[in-house]
């Protein structure tokens, strides 16, 4: 079986983020980026599910600008087989990057899908589902829990809910995707980040696979939110309880 990982470049986690001055959006420009860390927790699981040996490949895609070529760098040395770049010179939105994913998997034809269950840049947390539905696959959200059984071709899958946790059964081929407690990605080491530089990348664009890049969404504005404003020190409990009933309005 071959399973399908999609992977996104965003700015790293720890980056303080930036508004840039005309408030179009967020400033990249000079600032760290790397994969998105649910995106690391898919691959990681991808490859997991390899060396059990329920998988014979993974294949790693990513979609956007040249450099993120690096992104895919990082999940082929990870452990990933190969990976395929989708050139594409604006951002995506979700609707866009799931019709991209479609095509792929009628060239690719994998057994799983696999995804983070969203971005950190957008928070979105719409392309699996959309995937699943122009697929007409079965899908696992939120996966905490994924067990294969080859034989049945099913995936059984634990999805976090408000009330606990939901148990699937999906029948194989699926689309899953992926939240924080699944695992914990696995670091590349530098015999792997060498071997990364001879692993294939097929390079694609849209027209290629014949999908539109449009954008039904229009970014108006991007601001901070407001700042928070200091504490105070009370000192007694009325105090609090006064401040609460006539200013906070809580009680």
């Amino acid at each position: 079986m071959k399973i399908m990982v999609a992977v996104k470049r965003v700015v790293d986690y720890a980056v303080k983020i930036r508004i840039k001055p005309d408030k179009s959006g967020v400033e990249t420009q000079n600032v760290k980026m790397s994969m998105n860390p649910f995106c690391e927790i898919a691959l990681e699981e991808a490859l997991k599910i390899k060396e059990s040996g329920l998988a014979k490949e993974v294949v790693a895609v990513t979609m956007g600008p040249s450099n993120c070529v690096d992104t895919l760098r990082t999940g082929l040395a990870m452990g990933a087989d190969r990976g395929i770049h989708v050139e594409a010179a604006r951002d995506l939105v979700p609707l866009s990057v799931a019709k991209v994913l479609k095509k792929l998997v009628e060239v690719e034809n994998p057994g799983l899908l696999i995804l983070g269950k969203q971005a950190i840049d957008d928070d979105c947390n719409q392309t699996g589902q959309m995937i699943a539905a122009l697929l007409g696959w079965p899908q696992g959200t939120f996966a905490s829990k994924v067990v294969l059984d080859k034989e049945k071709q099913v995936a059984t899958v634990d999805r976090e809910v408000d009330g606990g946790l939901e148990t699937l059964c999906l029948d194989l081929p699926a689309v899953i995707t992926t939240d924080l407690r699944l695992n914990q990605p696995r670091y590349a080491t530098l015999p792997n980040i060498m071997k990364a530089k001879s692993k294939p990348i097929k390079r694609y664009t849209p027209e290629e696979l014949n999908v539109e890049i449009k954008s039904d969404l229009e970014v108006v504005q991007v601001t901070e939110p407001p700042k928070r404003k200091a504490g105070v020190i009370l000192s007694s409990v009325d105090e609090l309880i006064d401040k609460l009933k006539n200013e906070a309005h809580v009680i």
